[in-house]
């Protein structure tokens, strides 16, 4: 059946526009049901991260329109002639070439980035619970997967650091010049916010903060780290005591405004402040950036920090490739012979009744 890829990444798509099309965990559950109930798709897995939301599928007919619907329509947006700029699609093997080069962190905005192969294993999980998966997507997913772990375990794509929690620690010392001593508020403690705390003490900061929608996960963080939890209600107090802020929660709204950061910095004269925002929806209003003394960056600004270990990586690319072609041909040989063994099976299945 026709395979099919709807989405839009960091290279079609700027960061105020791809936050809007950005899929929650309910809205993705909302989706999956929508695409259960459509007799016109077969499977169909969800992708959304701080980088990219794109949607693959496997449908009975090759329409994109399928997917973009459903998915406009959970988001509550109309298609116009701005948006439609910004989509891409894929079908049949340029889907799979995409899948393969996302999962490997070829089509990342830091190359090589850990994240995104446990970001798809999500995702296909996610599918799987929801009963979105038939035998082709089982095929290729595990394919995938796979070779993102060769891949990192046989090359040296992920050289360094590589990862956005990486980044977002590493440009918060590029702005003040050294992070030891620093004290720092981590605000999420999911994954991104885990990976930051521990890129956090490899840099020796003198004293950690970790702020959360639940405070038992912010406590559960804290405990294993050695930092300190705090509540919601204490965030103006909290970032006048602290020298960075790293934003990575669900929020689906700012949770710092320039109105917060003006207060905060009055508290603190004279004293430099880094605000790095890597969640999507963003956690900090951009105007924060006009206040005096704060330097902000989002998602979108962490490319350049990864120069250093970029070369290594580049280099990499070709051997990764290599592997990644191995892999596709080893998936279309997979489903001829799932093919074959279908045919068969009806072929004998056939005889058997015409015998009886």
């Amino acid at each position: 059946m026709p395979l099919v890829l709807v989405g839009v990444n960091h290279k079609t798509c700027p960061l105020e526009v791809r936050e809007k099309f950005f899929i929650q965990s309910v809205e993705k559950d909302l989706l999956l049901a929508e695409f259960r109930n459509d007799p016109r798709v077969l499977a169909a897995i969800v992708l959304s991260t701080c980088n990219r939301t794109e949607i693959y599928a496997d449908l009975l007919t090759a329409d994109p329109a399928i997917i973009l619907d459903r998915f406009l329509s959970v988001k509550g947006l109309s298609l116009s002639a701005g948006l439609a700029d910004y989509f891409y699609v894929r079908t049949e093997q340029q889907m799979v070439d995409h899948l393969f080069r996302v999962v490997n962190g070829l089509d990342s905005m830091i190359l090589g980035e850990k994240q995104i192969l446990g970001q798809v294993k999500c995702a296909v999980s996610w599918s799987q619970q929801k009963q979105m998966m038939n035998r082709t997507f089982n095929i290729l997913a595990n394919l995938a997967i796979e070779t993102g772990k060769k891949v990192r375990r046989d090359t040296l794509i992920d050289f360094g650091g590589s990862s956005i929690s990486w980044a977002a620690v590493t440009e918060a010392q590029n702005i003040l010049g050294t992070l030891e001593g620093k004290t720092v508020l981590v605000l999420g403690s999911g994954k991104m916010g885990f990976l930051a705390v521990q890129e956090l003490k490899n840099k020796g900061v003198g004293k950690i903060f970790i702020m959360n929608r639940t405070f038992d996960k912010a406590e559960e963080l804290a405990s294993q780290c050695g930092a300190e939890a705090v509540m919601f209600w204490q965030i103006k107090e909290v970032l006048e005591e602290s020298d960075v802020c790293i934003c990575s929660t669900g929020a689906p709204h700012y949770l710092v405004d320039k109105a917060l950061m003006q207060q905060v910095m009055a508290a603190r004269p004279n004293r430099r402040f880094a605000a790095i925002d890597i969640a999507v929806p963003r956690n900090i209003d951009p105007h924060a950036s006009l206040v005096p003394g704060v330097t902000l960056v989002s998602v979108d600004g962490l490319s350049q920090t990864v120069l250093d270990t970029k070369a290594k990586r580049l280099a990499a690319v070709e051997q990764a490739e290599q592997i990644i072609a191995i892999k596709i041909n080893e998936f279309y040989k997979t489903l001829d012979k799932a093919a074959a063994f279908d045919s068969l099976n009806i072929t004998r299945l056939t005889s058997e009744a015409y015998s009886e």
